[in-house]
């Protein structure tokens, strides 16, 4: 068999096995948490832009919501401008909010809309501060050491979702654009917050009714002991993994997060490893898929 002619056969079986797959999906919306390596790879960033447009492409409503911590931390270290973290956040003060909106909100969002668009697609870049899409509260963190509550943690302009204003998504949507999400949020009075991106992406996956919630992540998914990729989870069994803390650490709040969009209406949360070239849609279109799928159905 020539060589043109196995390629050619190889990609008449891809498309054969995605076809259900975007049968299935056609007019869905899928959430997707862009961030980790797939950001700051040149080849991964083109291959996530393509995978993103090729969804619209073929009827599927996505909704990105990027990240930017590796950035931020740059443009703080250019400016000399200290980072502190508590639990993995970081402290937040006037200052550093200025960065965060200006790397977040400017540079990171404009190049993945930059990317979108140079691909053939129709992406629009908004911060949760547009059209009151994020309205957010102040996080007050508690500390316990041996079990004794030490007060809250100030973590300055960090906060929480309290509301998603869906009118500009589905606007957006209508209008047949890709949103491209900044993490940013204000409260009642107008200041500005800090938000988690896998937080917002699950708070949005969830007022949207999403089919699915992706979150790219640098590592092949959720593991066991022994280095296993564990995929096809029902909640009892992420809530089993919890408990007995083969779920730990760095990843236990992305697996929380996935957990309560599910629990609360989202189909499937996927947990994918963002440095696998063309990693959404071979998670969507493909049986296998490249991380850990969570449901709150029995597979």
């Amino acid at each position: 068999m020539s060589l043109s002619l196995a390629n050619a056969k190889n990609v008449a079986k891809v498309l054969t096995e995605a076809l259900p797959y975007i049968q299935r999906f056609t007019g869905k919306t899928i959430v997707i948490k862009y961030g980790g390596n797939a950001m700051v790879d040149e080849r991964l960033k083109n291959s996530f832009a393509r995978d993103i447009v090729l969804m619209k492409l073929v009827g599927m409503n996505p909704v990105v919501v990027h990240g930017g911590g590796p950035q931020i931390a740059s443009m703080l270290e250019k400016l000399d401008i200290q980072s502190r973290f508590v639990d993995g956040m970081r402290v937040t003060d006037s200052i550093t909010m200025e960065v965060v909106e200006m790397v977040l909100g400017g540079l990171v969002n404009k190049e993945i809309v930059s990317l979108l668009n140079q691909n053939q697609g129709k992406a629009i870049g908004i911060t949760g501060k547009d059209g009151g899409l994020i309205e957010a509260e102040k996080l007050h963190l508690k500390r316990q050491d041996n079990d004794v509550d030490q007060g809250d943690i100030d973590l300055g302009q960090v906060g929480k979702v309290t509301r998603i204003n869906t009118e500009v998504l589905e606007t957006m949507k209508n209008s047949n654009f890709i949103p491209v999400i900044a993490p940013i949020g204000t409260d009642k009075k107008g200041n500005s917050y800090n938000i988690n991106a896998d937080s917002v992406a699950g708070e949005i996956a969830k007022v949207l009714n999403a089919e699915k919630l992706i979150l790219l992540t640098n590592i092949a998914g959720v593991e066991d002991g022994d280095g296993n990729v564990l995929t096809g989870l029902s909640t009892e069994q992420v809530d089993n993994l919890i408990a007995d803390k083969t779920i730990h650490g760095g990843m236990l709040p992305k697996v929380k997060c996935a957990l309560d969009a599910v629990i609360s209406g989202v189909n499937r949360a996927h947990i994918i490893d963002g440095r696998v070239e063309h990693a959404v849609l071979l998670e969507i279109f493909t049986d296998e898929g490249v991380g850990t799928l969570i449901t709150n159905n029995n597979l």
